[in-house]
């Protein structure tokens, strides 16, 4: 019996956290957009899973991060309209202030490049090893153009281009 209640016990904590999954939608200065999939997020022992099933996305590397805040509407900034602006920067709970890559030092949303294929579609997990479920709720999920060189430098925040998706976490 006392076997049985330690298997059960342990399950339960394996499971604490269910998989979430994200919508996520074209977004421009204007406001959101037509839907391009969504993105399940999952923890694995290893860190947090974000399994992509997206399309319509421009082929190559896009950066690809959780930001601070829960939204994907546009926000005026240096009076220009941002597309998803009032997401926020990059998620930096410890106040870093750096860009870096998803298993080192630098903001904890830093996560791996999004890969879209030829076909605009992007299917392949990336693996966030710092991140836990807990740490994601009430943030967004954003995709940029271009890809991301995980460093301030040539370029802030990994030479990465503009918000082109973003999906909120729940």
């Amino acid at each position: 019996m006392k076997k049985i209640v330690l298997l059960l016990a342990s399950m339960s904590t394996a499971s604490a956290f269910a998989d979430v999954s994200v919508p996520m939608n074209l977004v421009s200065e204007k406001g959101v957009g037509e839907s391009v999939g969504q993105v399940t997020i999952s923890e694995s022992k290893y860190g947090v899973v974000f399994t992509p099933s997206l399309n319509g996305l421009m082929s190559g590397l896009h950066g690809f991060h959780v930001h601070q805040n829960a939204s994907c509407d546009p926000k005026e900034k240096d009076g220009k309209m941002v597309a998803a602006g009032a997401a926020g920067g990059h998620y930096d709970p410890a106040s870093t202030n750096a860009h870096g890559t998803p298993w080192g030092e630098g903001h904890l949303g830093d996560l791996p490049a999004l890969y879209v294929d030829a076909n605009g579609s992007a299917t392949q997990a990336v693996l966030a090893p710092r991140l836990k479920m807990s740490d994601l709720k009430g943030h967004a999920i954003m995709i940029h153009a271009g890809g991301d060189n995980h460093s301030d430098h040539p370029a802030a925040l990994g030479g990465g281009g503009a918000r082109v998706a973003c999906g909120i976490i729940n």
